[in-house]
């Protein structure tokens, strides 16, 4: 009997430990381990990998103030075209108002150049230019005083069988806003000058009245 009962016992024991050691394992596998490190998974928001950074964003340039004056007469810059035209050679001048240029017996001196404002119906460059030319005894003989036009080059020309001149820009700013501009309206009605008025201009005179008829009273007196 004793070994039997022995036997039943070590039976006992060896499963309770086998029951054990199941339990055990199970909870080992059910407790999560804080410094295990996580996977990445990019649909549970556990990724290791850093988020892109976003672009910064594009800062608009401040715009720039606008023109309250145009180009004084001695910084505006012309090119005034020169051709001999019996060798076919030419030539370009970069000159400031006041400036002049000495190209074989051709002197070329530039006294104004302007151009019209980019909003004006009609664009036209112009320069005033004296051309003085050395004649065969060696004396100088101005042949050409005036402005010249780029565009319409038939409103005035230099009348030499030897040389011909015309402009062919002048770098100047127009004012944006000031007295010479006008401020549209978006109404339709007239635009409203921002020029204020002379003291010396003359106040509109009143509408004239209708002459009184003639009452039978004063027929009769007549």
């Amino acid at each position: 009997m004793i070994p039997r009962r022995v036997g039943l016992l070590a039976l006992g024991l060896t499963a309770a430990g086998a029951i054990a050691w199941t339990a055990i394992s199970q909870t080992e596998q059910a407790t999560p381990n804080p410094g295990a490190a996580l996977s990445p998974d990019l649909d549970q928001g556990n990724s290791t990998e850093a988020p892109p950074a976003a672009a910064p964003a594009k800062k608009t340039p401040p715009a720039p103030p606008p023109v309250t004056s145009e180009t004084p007469m001695a910084e505006r810059v012309a090119v005034i075209g020169m051709l001999n035209k019996r060798n076919g050679l030419s030539r370009d001048a970069t000159l400031h108002p006041g400036q002049g240029v000495k190209w074989g017996d051709l002197i070329i001196r530039l006294r104004a150049c302007e151009t019209t404002a980019d909003w004006e119906p009609e664009q036209l460059t112009g320069a005033f230019v004296q051309a003085d030319k050395r004649l065969p005894d060696g004396s100088w003989h101005r042949i050409f005083s005036g402005w010249l036009y780029k565009e319409s080059p038939s409103l005035n020309v230099v009348e030499d069988p030897l040389y011909d001149v015309w402009p062919k820009s002048c770098t100047m700013r127009h004012p944006d806003i000031g007295p010479a501009t006008v401020a549209a309206t978006s109404s339709g009605a007239a635009p409203r000058s921002i020029a204020k008025k002379s003291a010396g201009d003359a106040a509109s005179p009143p509408p004239p009245t209708a002459e009184p008829k003639p009452s039978a009273e004063s027929n009769n007196a007549t």
